[in-house]
């Protein structure tokens, strides 16, 4: 049984909504049992309107947020741990980094948060640019 409470012309309304068979239904409003009969009526015909997908979040700078890996095997990627923007890069191609090195900064949640390499290494790709816009788990870094 399915219960409704409608409000009509000031007037509140419990409405119980029991078994259906034959298109008779039983119902019960504020306790009064009824069966009431259900006519079939043609349906309006219901035009669906295709959506179109929403445009791919930009950063302030206008290109698009970067979410896709690029890290191919024998290679360490460095992931954003959270979603935010890349405040600065600390690093350069070609740069030897230990594990503890502070390789990006990353704004996420009004905080800046220090990305380490997590990795002993030499940085043979940067995948990302300062102001953009990473997804969580985007390559920030590759290291090798």
């Amino acid at each position: 049984m399915k219960d409704y409470k409608y409000k009509i012309n000031g007037n509140d309304y419990k409405v119980s909504i029991g078994d259906i068979e034959n298109n008779i239904a039983q119902v019960e409003v504020n306790g009064v049992p009824f069966k009431v009969e259900i006519q079939e009526t043609k349906a309006a015909p219901v035009t669906v309107k295709a959506v179109k997908p929403a445009a791919a979040p930009r950063t302030e700078s206008g290109a698009k947020v970067i979410s896709k890996p690029s890290v191919s095997g024998g290679q360490a990627a460095v992931k954003s741990p959270l979603p935010g923007v890349i405040v600065d890069l600390k690093v350069n191609v070609g740069d030897t980094v230990a594990a503890d090195t502070v390789v990006a900064i990353l704004e996420a949640m009004k905080m800046e948060n220090n990305i380490n390499a997590g990795k002993a290494g030499v940085v043979k790709a940067i995948c990302v640019n300062k102001g953009d816009s990473v997804l969580e788990g985007t390559d920030i870094l590759v290291i090798e």
